[in-house]
Formats: C-alpha cells, structure tokens, sequence
C-alpha cells in the first residue's frame, strides 16, 4: 500500500506470522537469517557488513536472478547495494532502520526509513514493515511486491 506522509512517499505491508515475536526479532538482527529471508522472491541477498546494535551500520547486496533479467538494479545493472544503519531496536517488538541504495540515479538517492513492528496475536505475530521518505523512482507497484514477498520469505524461515 501506498500514501503520502508529510510530503513524502510511505509504502508498507502486514503478515500474520506463526512464530513468537522473539524467534521473528532475532531473525531480524541475525546476518545469516538476514542473507536467507531479506530479498524479494527472485533476488538473492549477501550480507558484506552488519552490526545489530542501535547506531550500528549494514551493507546488503541484493542481486537479480536470471528470472528477474528485465529488471535494473539501482548500483549496477543487475545488483542494489543498500547501506543503512539500526536507529532503533526494541527487543521483540521494534526495528527501525535508516537506509540508502548506492546510486548515482537521483530517482533512487536519499534516506528511507523502515521501520518493522512485531505484535503477538493469537496465531502468532503480526509483522508491519512501514517504509518512510520512499525514493520516487521506486515504484508503489514493486515496492508492494518486494514487501509482501520479503514478507513471505519472513514468514517461511520463521515458521519453520
């Protein structure tokens, strides 16, 4: 889904998932369960940097398969590095991220904010990933895709 907010463009997606808010947060903040679940269906992730601390910084490469080959990347032609940093961590319930994709396109420069937010329901836990101050050249289409999928990815490694 896709708004305005103060000015800025905000995407965002929701998931029930059946594992605890505790096994969902520490996949969250784990670099190897970060590598599995974090690209979109299609994509592949390699983690070259991750310091699960607030303030702590991040390095993701997330690559095109060959199903994805009419797709450009944002870095390169078929990879977006994305850098970020950890603003906030609350255990089990909050993780708040500040990242930007490595381009010189000015479509896709500047600071988005995603934040993902974990409520235990009755099934389990309910996942809200809320992105804030979305690059223009980011599609609402795709990035709904790439939210509901990565979504997905959550919810198959935590549940298993």
């Amino acid at each position: 889904m896709r708004r305005i907010v103060d000015g800025g463009i905000a995407d965002w997606g929701e998931r029930v998932i059946k594992a605890s808010p505790q096994i969902i947060y520490r996949a969250l903040l784990d670099p190897e369960a970060v590598a599995v679940w974090r690209a979109p269906a299609g994509m592949t992730c390699r983690v070259e940097a991750f310091d699960p601390r607030e303030g702590g910084a991040f390095r993701l490469a997330l690559s095109y398969g060959t199903a994805l080959r009419e797709a450009r990347g944002k870095t390169s032609d078929d990879t977006d590095v994305v850098e970020g940093r950890f603003l906030e961590l609350i255990p089990n319930e909050r993780v708040v991220e500040q990242v930007e994709f490595v381009s010189n396109d000015p479509a896709f420069a500047g600071q988005m904010t995603i934040a993902t937010v974990l409520a235990a329901v009755p099934d389990g836990t309910g996942v809200t990933i809320v992105c804030e101050g979305v690059p223009p050249g980011i599609s609402g289409d795709d990035h709904h895709k790439g939210i509901t999928s990565t979504l997905a990815n959550l919810a198959a490694f935590a549940e298993r």
